[in-house]
């Protein structure tokens, strides 16, 4: 009985998240091959990163790195996202303060406790600063892993409100794998442990 409520009820939930956070209604239908469960459009995505930034992490008497708010794009193929992050670089070490950037692309994973869609599995690449000396990038770029580590690994991307789980949870299901699409996420449902 569970399992026909729920097949009759998942067209219903098809864009709940959308609507909750104020996307607009007369959204166009998902096409038909979309996955089905809880959709976040890239919007939201990008609107709450940028809400956690921008991140300053001092070096002591050498320079402060500052992370500015990212730019997310996704990689359906990949089912992960990727993230060009700008950096600004000055301090006593530097003449001047340097502008440069690094992409980071990660996975995507659910947090029950906080209902938050979270980055992991963090992937990153080289420091770009094309002002500075190739030496100081260098040595950037050993500090960059564990800066990435520090600022973006369970960087929260997303959290689903009380409303948005009100009908998944009344009919025993909770959130499942994360699906990256062309428009953004999609949440699979589960049905819950009994």
């Amino acid at each position: 009985m569970r399992r026909r409520t729920l097949l009759l009820a998942l067209p219903l939930l098809d864009g709940t998240v959308g609507r909750a956070a104020g996307a607009p209604a007369d959204e166009p239908p998902a096409p038909a091959d979309s996955p089905a469960g809880l959709k976040v459009s890239l919007d939201q995505l990008q609107q709450a990163a940028a809400q956690r930034f921008p991140l300053r992490y001092p070096v002591p008497g050498v320079l402060n790195l500052d992370l500015l708010a990212p730019q997310l794009r996704l990689l359906p193929a990949q089912n992960r996202l990727r993230s060009e992050m700008v950096v600004d670089v000055a301090g006593p070490a530097l003449n001047r303060s340097h502008q440069g950037r690094f992409d980071v692309d990660f996975a995507l994973r659910y947090e029950a406790s906080d209902r938050t869609v979270r980055a992991h599995q963090l992937r990153l690449g080289r420091l770009r600063f094309p002002s500075l000396q190739p030496g100081v990038v260098d040595m950037l770029n050993t500090y960059a892993p564990a800066l990435a580590e520090q600022s973006l690994r369970e960087v929260v991307l997303h959290q689903l409100q009380p409303q948005d789980l009100k009908m998944v949870d009344a009919m025993g299901m909770q959130p499942g794998p994360i699906t990256v699409t062309d428009t953004g996420l999609v949440i699979g449902l589960v049905l819950k442990p009994l």
